[in-house]
């Protein structure tokens, strides 16, 4: 039989305008934030999955959380040592600054009030998420698997990178395949999905997470918030905007089978497109954080606690 596996609990496409974005968070959509599936192995081989794809609640009882988002019994990033995030440069990236904006903000997103929205999640050993992240470093892959990926062709990008120690295998990493705007995710980037976060069990012979985020610039009515970013690259300003949603979801939901609500929603995706009180920036866009000496435009995460509420800071 086909064993399907959850690629994602994507953020929301179809964005929109920014003033739309900004008020209403696109509520008028009727699936914003859609689980999509894919076939990709059998790594889930053996195990009941519910109606979301995920993987039940480890055996540890029943779900337990009170403020609107569930815990299901499955492990958690970062509960003691800072989880790392790796970068693969996919396709052509050559004068573009988004690759020393978007380093800046895996850089200086530990640390921050905004990341520390994660402590208010904890494993089964009631040990909660620490606020510290670290970025491990990136590589570039020029169109190893063509300019048209499949989710297959996804996960074996990071393969490739692990099993020629390009990178180094680390079970307590999330690894960001970032393509260039002439890439396309075939599954549904653009249409379906701005960015989604999985992970294999059989890559390099251990459980690895890893996400995928495209460059919105070929898409910028679905998945970027503002035709201009607070860095002077659209394109990169909304690319920080989804991995910061998928870092949160991978960190509180790495296995997917820990952090969710019953409607198989995540953290981050429960505050997808809803940005709280924004300022302007000098260059006259929008922003609504500083981390470093950057502004950003990011999506809110929901906060595990007094009830459950969205936020920028915890």
């Amino acid at each position: 039989m086909r064993r399907f596996v959850i690629v994602s609990t994507t953020v929301v496409c179809l964005l929109g305008i920014l003033g739309i974005a900004l008020s209403q968070g696109r509520s008028e959509l009727a699936n914003p934030n859609k689980v999509i599936h894919s076939i990709i192995g059998d790594q889930n081989e053996g195990r009941n999955l519910d109606a979301h794809g995920n993987a039940g609640n480890a055996g540890n009882g029943p779900p337990r959380g009170s403020n609107g988002i569930s815990y299901h019994g499955g492990p958690v990033m970062g509960v003691t040592t800072p989880p790392r995030i790796y970068y693969i440069w996919y396709g052509n990236w050559g004068g573009n600054s988004a690759t020393t904006i978007l380093t800046d903000l895996a850089n200086n997103i530990s640390g921050s009030p905004y990341f520390n929205i994660n402590t208010s999640y904890y494993d089964s050993n009631n040990k909660h998420v620490i606020n510290s992240v670290a970025y491990g470093g990136s590589i570039i892959d020029s169109y190893s698997r063509g300019s048209a990926l499949s989710d297959a062709d996804v996960q074996g990008i990071v393969t490739a990178a692990l099993t020629s120690n390009r990178l180094p295998t680390d079970v307590n990493a999330i690894y960001f395949v970032l393509t260039s705007a002439d890439v396309n995710e075939t599954s549904g980037f653009c249409t379906t999905y701005c960015g989604w976060h999985t992970h294999g069990k059989t890559i390099a012979g251990t459980d690895i997470k890893y996400s995928f985020v495209g460059n919105p610039d070929r898409c910028p009515s679905g998945c970027e918030a503002q035709t201009i970013g607070p860095n002077g690259n659209a394109g990169a300003d909304g690319m920080a905007s989804i991995i910061a949603h998928e870092l949160e979801e991978a960190v509180t939901d790495p296995d997917l089978n820990a952090w969710y609500d019953q409607r198989g929603m995540e953290n981050a995706d429960k505050c997808a497109w809803t940005f709280g009180t924004v300022y302007t920036a000098p260059n006259g866009a929008k922003a609504n954080v500083l981390l470093g000496a950057r502004n950003f435009l990011i999506q809110r995460n929901w906060v595990n606690a007094s009830g459950g509420f969205c936020a920028m800071s915890f």
